[in-house]
């Protein structure tokens, strides 16, 4: 805070100055209070005014309780002419604590005793020192979370606090979980903060926590204009300097940290940036370019950890659940690494009770008998021991999608349907023209028309022609011919990966049922092959069976690929970090539209940085166990180039976009969907309305007047900062929206919730229940599909289960990748849910009419889990339900912790 700031704060015509010397006892001692899980226990605690007491009381007081298990703390009289005001600050210290953080504590009670601690100064009131860390731990139901209070006087006719400043006087930083002031007109007076209170060590400048109360940037009462802004200024990053781990700066930076050239020239990866790659921007760290390529930034590897915000960081809950997953992870990828190495190479499945065994018996560890070595026999032994299971390694859990039916992932409808209720249901588009034709360069890539003909879809469709079926919204595609064929010489070129790029083609017949009828895979041409595409049916005889099984395979592993590059990473995480860093850097914590993004960024910008620390970085896990390898960032970056759009990650806009969907003015999302039995879209869209109604009715009860979008400065500099630092390579599009109206506002905002939320859930937590089982969505392919003059046909006749396995990803890649699908699914203990508010945070808005509309959001998810629940049990939905069929239950709501399929996060926190 500017010094000018400071003496207006302390001379102004309301305030009086009071001693604030650390140590000089105005009126003011913070006592330790003890705290009840579910709420905050009475505090009866007022005064005393002479130090040596006030410190000898602060040691007594902890054993001295009330019948309701308070502390006394002894009391004066206040002063003359003032109104008797108590300010109660409630923190929460660390549920595990190291014996050096221990010490400290106690060398802070030591320092308590000389006037060090905590200050606060209520914005035209007093300040006061307030004193005393925990003395010694309390007995509680919550031991972690602890009050303590502060009694003083202020002027009768002072009016309500809008902000206080708070000073943390201690040599470590503290987690501020809300202040609440007592004594004036109205009730307590609320200033949630649930924040990273720096010590004054590390940054000098006191923290400024608002109250409850939401401003518009022109509402702003003017005593605490100048502090609004200033807040404002102290987290904007100007794009210099390296970024310390106590810190709050928000900035921008490109994708220029996944790459490791100075390790090894293999691990070096181009910038994310510009017009050749573009690419949403991450949040800045400030650390020094690597020395290999001064456009590089220098890498932080694992255990250290990546600069983000102080506040955007796990909490010890999240932390604890994400490192045990990691740890999951670890054994699981380790331990299948070491038997690999003991073994004479990184094995395929030989057969599928190989696969079987991971969740019946576990991975077992293998002696080879051809190597021998103490050093060898001693490993095993270390493990066996470690792990206390003699011979047999941790098991995974049976995925949903083979726990009722093992086989149904052989069948032609299982494959339909999952384009439909699986983990990837957003790339399926409705058939709207013939011939198939590629936007591709001709002049690169040969004719652009497809090879699956008119002719050949007849044939399937039994006397119903093409024409007839496009106009009857029959015929669907599944097209990832464009995106991928750029890239496919490159990925054919890296060890063990064989791809193509895919078309698949379905049919929705009368009885309801989506059917493959046709899958194209494509090379890129060559001068022996200038018209390089195969295409595939079921057919009915053996050959033509193995053949086809391949064929959906490596359908499966580019839709895995695209799912997880495009879908899950780029739509949702990157796409959603600008926002959140605009939102810190424009939006005060004051305003409205803050108040309501705020729970839907929480974590993102750790789960990024941990994500491109492990990976999506250069040598990371995602290049290891997925077909496009080290240009898998590229491939998205092409997807950003190419398809992403702000107004098309609206759900109703997408679905209209794919021709899934049509417009309908008297459906209450606008539209009807093509497939009706589509689960994902049918259960998306009851999110969707629900959002969209809770947000526009947020907007219209703060944004009541004509102008007020766009004479609201903080708003217009936040949209503007999204689209030209946030996604700048994008800057320039024609498609963004206007910010004019409240209208247009509502529709922005329920884009990013959505995103955040529905959008998320409904395609990362379906990673293990879907891809765990790898014959069904295999992450890699290894071989590509036989043909008759290949040198390896003869073996593919004798023994086609032998060459279908031996193409997956090895035992070691799919052991890798479904340690990671198990993590990425996984709910923390402490998750937020949507229409759901953490009781800590409960004081986030003083505004009844607000609360109450939120109480109606909430209403209408429950009712919403209740529809989904019955449309899970209809038996005419036969997406959802039927013999072996899992309920789709990816958009429910409501979850537990853990990998259960189900469950709305307020955020991307995984």
């Amino acid at each position: 805070m500017s010094s000018a700031l400071k003496t207006q704060l302390l001379t102004g015509p309301a305030l009086r100055r009071v001693p604030a010397i650390p140590g000089a006892v105005s009126n003011g001692n913070l006592r330790p209070a003890r705290v009840s899980k579910s709420k905050f226990c009475p505090i009866r605690a007022v005064v005393n005014s002479d130090q040596n007491k006030a410190t000898e009381a602060a040691t007594k007081s902890v054993d001295a309780k009330d019948v309701n298990g308070s502390l006394l703390v002894s009391s004066s009289s206040s002063k003359e002419g003032l109104v008797d005001v108590r300010a109660v600050i409630t923190i929460r210290k660390k549920l595990k604590e190291k014996l050096t953080e221990k010490i400290e504590d106690q060398w802070e009670l030591f320092v308590n005793g000389i006037g060090q601690g905590i200050m606060i100064q209520l914005i035209s009131e007093d300040i006061d020192p307030v004193r005393g860390w925990l003395p010694k731990p309390v007995t509680s139901s919550n031991v972690n979370i602890f009050q303590y209070e502060a009694n003083f006087g202020v002027p009768s006719d002072f009016g309500n606090p809008g902000a206080i400043l708070i000073t943390n006087l201690h040599g470590k930083e503290f987690y501020l979980l809300e202040i609440v002031v007592h004594g004036f007109d109205g009730g307590p007076v609320f200033f949630p903060a649930n924040t990273w209170i720096h010590s004054r060590k590390d940054n000098a400048e006191s923290r400024i926590i608002f109250k409850n109360q939401a401003y518009l940037p022109s509402q702003t009462p003017a005593g605490i204009k100048d502090l609004r802004r200033e807040d404002l200024l102290s987290i904007r990053g100007n794009g210099k300097g390296e970024r310390k781990h106590h810190e709050r700066i928000y900035d921008y930076a490109v994708y220029n940290d996944l790459g490791n050239p100075d390790k090894d020239k293999d691990l070096a990866r181009p910038v994310l940036s510009g017009e050749e790659r573009p690419y949403p921007r991450r949040c800045r760290t400030g650390r020094p370019p690597t020395k290999t390529d001064p456009l590089c930034e220098s890498r932080i590897e694992k255990p250290h950890p990546v600069y983000v915000p102080r506040d955007e960081t796990f909490e010890e809950i999240k932390q604890n659940t994400f490192s045990s997953g990691r740890l999951k992870a670890v054994l699981h990828n380790l331990i299948p690494s070491i038997a690999a190495s003991l073994s004479s190479s990184d094995i395929p499945f030989t057969c599928f009770s190989d696969i079987d065994k991971l969740y019946n018996s576990g991975f077992l560890l293998k002696d080879d008998d051809e190597q021998n070595g103490r050093s060898k026999l001693f490993l095993a032994t270390v493990i066996k021991q470690f792990l206390n299971v003699g011979d047999r390694l941790f098991k995974y859990e049976t995925p949903a999608v083979i726990r009722r039916d093992r086989f149904a992932w052989l069948r032609d409808n299982e494959f339909a349907r999952q384009t439909l209720a699986g983990v990837n249901p957003v790339n399926i588009e409705l058939l709207k023209e013939f011939p198939i034709l590629s936007k591709l360069d001709p002049a690169i890539y040969g004719p652009p028309e497809s090879a699956i003909t008119k002719e050949l879809i007849e044939e399937e469709l039994h006397g119903l022609s093409v024409e007839k079926a496009i106009e009857e919204k029959r015929l669907f595609i599944l097209d990832y011919h464009d995106l991928l064929l750029p890239f496919i010489e490159k990925i054919n070129s890296l060890p063990d990966r064989k791809t193509y790029a895919s078309r698949t083609v379905f049919f929705y017949n009368k009885a309801g049922m989506l059917r493959p009828l046709a899958i194209e895979l494509s090379l890129p041409p060559s001068r022996s092959s200038p018209q390089n595409k195969q295409v595939y049916t079921h057919g009915h005889d053996a050959t033509t069976h193995w053949i086809w099984k391949l064929a959906k395979a490596h359908v499966c592993s580019n839709d895995a690929g695209v799912h997880q590059l495009v879908n899950h990473w780029l739509k949702t995480h990157a796409s959603m970090e600008p926002y959140i860093i605009a939102t810190h850097r424009q939006l005060s914590s004051m305003h409205p539209i803050y108040k309501l993004l705020h729970p839907h960024m929480r974590y993102t910008l750790e789960i990024n940085a941990l994500a491109r620390q492990s990976l999506i970085n250069g040598g990371g896990i995602i290049e290891a166990s997925f077909s496009p390898g080290r240009y898998a960032m590229e491939l998205s970056s092409a997807a950003y180039k190419s398809f992403w759009r702000f107004d098309m990650e609206a759900l109703p806009a997408d679905l209209l976009r794919r021709g899934m969907a049509e417009e309908d003015p008297s459906m209450p999302s606008g539209v009807r969907l093509v497939i009706e039995d589509y689960p994902y879209a049918a259960d998306g869209l009851l999110i969707w309305c629900a959002i969209k109604e809770w947000v526009e009715s947020y907007v219209a009860h703060f944004y009541s007047e004509p102008n007020s979008v766009t004479s609201d400065v903080e708003l217009q500099a936040w949209w503007s900062e999204i689209k030209n630092k946030g996604h700048h390579d994008k800057r320039n599009e024609a498609w963004w929206p206007k910010l004019e109206t409240k209208e247009d506002l509502s529709g922005i905002i329920t884009i990013m919730i959505w995103t955040a939320s529905g959008q998320h859930a409904a395609i990362n937590f379906g990673q293990y229940p879907f891809g765990g089982y790898v014959p069904n969505r295999p992450t890699l392919m290894r071989k590509l599909v036989p043909q008759e003059n290949d040198p390896g046909y003869e073996k593919f006749l004798l023994n086609p289960q032998h060459t279908f396995l031996s193409s997956l990803p090895t035992q070691l890649q799919a052991t890798k990748v479904m340690a990671v699908q198990d993590t990425l699914s996984t709910h923390s203990p402490d998750e937020e849910y949507l229409g759901q508010v953490n009781q800590l945070h409960s004081h986030w808005i003083n505004d009844p009419e607000v609360l109450n509309m939120f109480d109606k959001f909430s209403a209408n998810l429950e009712e919403i889990e209740k529809i989904i629940n019955t449309r899970n049990k209809d038996f005419r939905l036969k997406g959802r339900c039927g013999a072996g069929i899992p309920p789709y239950e990816l958009l429910l709501p409501s979850s537990g912790p853990g990998v259960t399929g189900r469950g709305i996060p307020n955020s991307i926190s995984i």
